[in-house]
């Protein structure tokens, strides 16, 4: 900006300073004018981290690990969903994309999963106040789709930084629901004495990266009595012509355009900031869109004296996707489209999708095949439309008093709103698995809200060598989730007037019914001290008491959790190597209680839709009910050399969780069929290493990395005292289970295997079906060994350039697609056994010892299809992916006499492709962001890479 400096005579320089930033000193000699421009400055000592309840700290007092990133670098992707900005930045943060499109949600896990009811999933808190963050309803096996979350609805360019607390140890005193670490999302503000006009447009391309591998040259066998075509493409006589472009011709490619302006100014009273954010995108799938719009404004004004400082900050989102791309069997585009018979021309089907029948006056579906598990796949996507969306407000209010130097008092409020609503509008004459012969409405409109209260009394002092800051207050916290209508007729309900969707139209033995989630107040009274002695050790002591309506009528709905933390700095207390800048050791205890859920110590009966009564409970209560218990040790150290040009963290924690919230089968004789309880232990312990550097730093040129390492260790010690071996199930169907047990980890994968006789021959029936095992087998584990994340940023004058590299090394993934493929006969491989005559090349034989030659379509329909021999499709989950790639240049606005502030522009581009993978498929795009099917692909969207540019000009 612009200034203007009375200089004394006789001064003979001038000291530019600030932080984060390299200080500048220039000689004034004879000069009236001086421009300067300030470089970044390398790692920092002194680096401010934001921790919890928006407290800043510096992050050399910090007892416990914390990760910041700035708000730049999560915009370098230019990704709708700000999480997905952070994969691979944060050492132990899990981020999976969910296969749904833009608005889709994202599975975000800290330090491995913790508990068995839940999805382990951190807190999310604006400006030091919580948010909501409730994902909708998401895919299962058999169909549906991803409904979204709350982060993805907020907008990436007002964020100016976040900070991962990555354990309890950090985020105690947001009490339970920070048990599984907190993401704090510090937003932008007004900066006094000046007006800044950003306007920022983001263009970005998406296509798809991975396409299924697929024959096309065998086709399907036709009936020479009936004409009629099989679905299967096992004709054994390759085509003589084919079109082997049709898959890839449905995808087309996607945009994402994304436009912002932001206006921020102030003065020394008050500061205002506003933007508007604009995003509009098209899916890679036809008929899919996405559009969303995003308006904040945040002031602060200081009154009497500046004493007294009055904020508000106010975030609208309003959002609507159509035709989201749904995962699984049913009602999905993609099974139709990878099994449609080689021979046959799809374009008939596209170009006419519905066939006029004169008996019921509307269309209906024109397809090959009448079966449960396709359709045609342009019917879906226009005959068949879908809504998701709504609208949300988040507003903010606080007041700061400094009572007295050194103590402030901080009151807050936040009210969290949002409106949904689900409609899918299923036509007469659609596939008759799903939809009645009139058509099918599913309706469902509803409102999630919280609201959040506390009060804050912050103390800072020094007396001699001591050093205190402290904070104590209290909050109270109201939910209410889902409550609404929702309506769905169903397959045999049929409506009343074909294709017309209300209420009216809805048959008499149909229940609009009145839908509610769950709801809970939560009070709390907590405290923190940090004391500090002559800047080289600091003391940390923290204690909250929690009070949750989920735990009424059992008398534990008080409890108790404290926090220790110790750090010294070496480099403060003893003489170290002149290349050692900085040494630090930290290590911190800390225990957390998590409340049940909603509804579970005296469940509600609900009207059964069918007979119009309510049903009577089949679970019995629960007024033993007891909180879960999570204890987390963490130690760490952090070191700096040649001034803060390079560093590294290296962190250990071990967390136990105890009391889980269990469901089992009732005693008998209780008058009940289920029951729960509190046991079971799950055990994470881990490591994180980070490294810091910044190897060439010249006057034109600079290389800044950083390297992130993570490796978590999940051990499930007990599941249920009473029964050692009993074990619950997370998710299974056909071939697919994965089962928490004692002895195993949280995310086990269970299939059924090969049966092999004493010669290692594959054994098969008297028929060549491959014989499978008589009980699922352990298949290894979705949990890696270790994760690593290398970021770079290269500066050479105006220009910077930057690239991330991802990697995921172990773990194991499952894919139904593949299975299904093979079954059909439209995988590559069951073409390629095909060009190899036809025949399997390994040994088989039957159970009397019996030798057999297996044909490609033996082999591939009894190991593939519905109920197969998952284990064959079981892969490797490890991957390594060009992640990330910016290249911008800043244009000199000055020398060019523009009148701009800045301009700049770039390229951008995101998961561009793999260095190396062993799945089939991207194993890292997951079905859904729930706990149940992370390892499960069926029938995904195939995974994306985006690229694009972006333009950014500053008034």
């Amino acid at each position: 900006g612009n200034y203007s400096l009375t200089v004394p005579q006789g001064a003979a320089t001038l000291l530019f300073s600030f932080i984060g930033m390299q200080t500048e000193t220039v000689t004034i000699g004879t000069q009236a004018v001086i421009n300067v421009s300030m470089k970044e400055a390398a790692i920092g000592l002194d680096e401010v981290v934001v921790t919890a309840l928006g407290i800043q700290r510096e992050a050399k007092t910090l007892t416990y690990s914390a990760q910041q990133v700035d708000g730049a670098e999560v915009m370098k992707s230019q990704d709708m969903n700000i999480m997905n900005a952070l994969s691979g930045k944060a050492a132990g943060l899990e981020i999976k994309r969910s296969a749904s499109g833009a608005g889709g949600s994202t599975r975000t896990v800290l330090r491995g999963a913790k508990s068995f009811s839940g999805v382990s999933s951190p807190l999310y808190v604006i400006d030091g106040v919580p948010i909501t963050n409730r994902t909708g309803d998401q895919v299962g096996m058999w169909g549906g789709v991803d409904q979204g979350d709350g982060i993805s609805q907020l907008n990436p360019d007002d964020i100016e930084s976040i900070s991962v607390l990555k354990g309890s140890n950090a985020a105690i005193l947001y009490g339970s629901q920070g048990a599984n670490g907190v993401v704090m999302i510090t937003t932008k503000k007004g900066t006094a004495g000046t007006v800044d006009i950003s306007i920022g447009s983001a263009t970005t391309f998406e296509s798809v990266m991975l396409y299924p591998e697929l024959q096309y040259n065998y086709g399907s066998r036709v009936n020479a009595e009936t004409g009629k075509i099989a679905m299967e493409n096992w004709d054994p006589t390759p085509l003589a012509s084919y079109d082997d472009q049709f898959v890839k011709d449905f995808f087309q490619t996607g945009y994402n355009l994304v436009n912002n302006i932001a206006i921020s100014g102030g003065n020394n009273r008050t500061t205002a900031y506003f933007s508007y954010a604009n995003t509009a995108s098209r899916g890679i799938i036809p008929e899919n869109h996405y559009i969303k719009h995003n308006a904040t404004f945040k002031q602060s004004t200081k009154i009497f004296n500046d004493k007294v400082t009055i904020g508000s900050n106010l975030m609208l989102t309003s959002e609507m996707a159509y035709n989201r791309p749904p995962n699984g069997y049913y009602m999905n585009p993609l099974t139709g489209l990878y099994w449609f018979p080689r021979q046959e021309d799809i374009n008939v089907y596209k170009d006419n999708i519905g066939v006029w029948d004169s008996t019921v006056n509307f269309d209906k579906m024109n397809w090959l095949f009448t079966d449960h598990h396709q359709s045609n796949p342009w019917w879906i996507m226009n005959k068949q439309p879908r809504w998701d969306g709504g609208k949300r407000i988040i507003a903010n209010a606080n007041v700061e008093w400094e009572i007295a130097k050194g103590l402030k008092l901080q009151v807050r409020g936040t009210y969290d709103y949002a409106n949904k609503k689900n409609e899918q509008r299923h036509s007469a004459g659609s596939n008759t698995t799903n939809v009645s012969r009139t058509g099918t409405w599913n309706y469902r409109q509803y409102v999630d809200w919280q609201s959040y209260f506390d009060g804050l009394l912050t103390y800072t002092t020094n007396f001699g060598d001591f050093s205190l800051n402290a904070v104590a207050g209290a909050s109270f916290q109201e939910t209410r989730y889902g409550d609404g209508i929702s309506v769905n007729n169903g397959s045999t309900n049929e409506l009343i007037f074909p294709n017309i969707y209300m209420f009216d139209n809805i048959p008499q033995n149909v229940i609009v019914r009145s839908i509610f989630s769950s709801s809970g107040i939560k009070q709390g009274v907590f405290a923190n001290a940090s004391f500090g002695w002559r800047e080289m050790i600091f003391f940390d002591l923290s204690g909250r008491n929690d009070w949750s309506s989920t735990l009424a009528l059992t008398g534990n709905e008080s409890y108790f959790y404290p926090a220790v933390g110790l750090s010294g700095i070496i480099s403060q207390m003893v003489s170290l190597p002149s290349f050692i800048t900085f040494g630090k050791v930290r290590g911190s205890y800390s225990t957390v209680a998590n409340e049940v859920n909603f509804d579970v110590i005296n469940q509600h009966r609900q009207m059964n839709a069918t007979t119009l009564v309510a049903d009577q409970n089949q679970r019995g209560p629960f007024f033993e009910a007891k909180p879960e218990m999570l204890v987390s040790i963490e130690a760490g150290t952090d070191w700096r050399f040649l001034e803060g040009r390079a560093g590294f963290d290296f962190t250990y924690y071990h967390i136990t969780s105890t009391d889980q919230f269990l469901d089992i089968p009732a005693l008998a004789g209780s008058g009940y069929s289920r029951r729960y309880i509190n046991a079971g232990k799950i055990v994470n312990s881990g490591i994180e290493f980070m490294i810091d550097a910044e190897p060439v730093a010249t006057s034109n040129f600079s290389w800044r990395t950083s390297f992130n390492f993570a490796r978590n260790n999940n051990k499930i010690v007990e599941v249920d005292p009473v029964d050692p071996k009993n074990r619950i199930a997370l998710g299974n169907s056909e071939g697919y289970y994965s089962y928490i047990q004692a002895g195993g980890s949280f995310g086990d994968l269970y299939t059924y295997h090969l049966t092999y006789d004493d010669q290692g021959r594959v054994l098969v029936d008297d028929k060549n079906k491959a014989l499978r095992t008589k009980e699922v087998q352990y298949s290894g584990s979705i949990n890696p060994d270790f994760t690593l994340g290398w970021n770079n940023t290269f500066s050479y004058k105006n220009w910077s350039m930057g690239f991330l590299i991802n990697g995921v090394f172990g773990g194991k993934v499952v894919s139904q697609t593949e299975s299904m493929l093979d079954g059909y006969g439209s995988s590559k491989r069951s073409g390629e056994a095909r060009d190899n005559g036809g025949y399997m090349d390994f040994a088989a034989a039957r159970e009397d010892g019996t030798a057999v030659t297996l044909t490609a379509e033996e082999w591939y329909t009894g190991i593939g299809g519905r109920n197969g021999v998952l284990n064959e499709y079981v892969y490797d989950r490890t991957n390594i992916r060009f992640t990330q790639f910016s290249l911008n240049y800043n244009i000199p606005v000055r020398a060019l006499n523009w009148p701009l502030k800045s301009a700049s522009v770039g390229l951008i581009g995101q998961n561009l492709f793999f260095f190396y993978k062993k799945a089939p498929y991207d194993p890292e795009l997951t079905m859904n962001s729930g706990r149940d099917s992370q390892a499960l692909d069926n029938f995904n969207l195939p995974s994306t890479r985006t690229y694009g540019f972006n333009i950014k000009v500053n008034f």
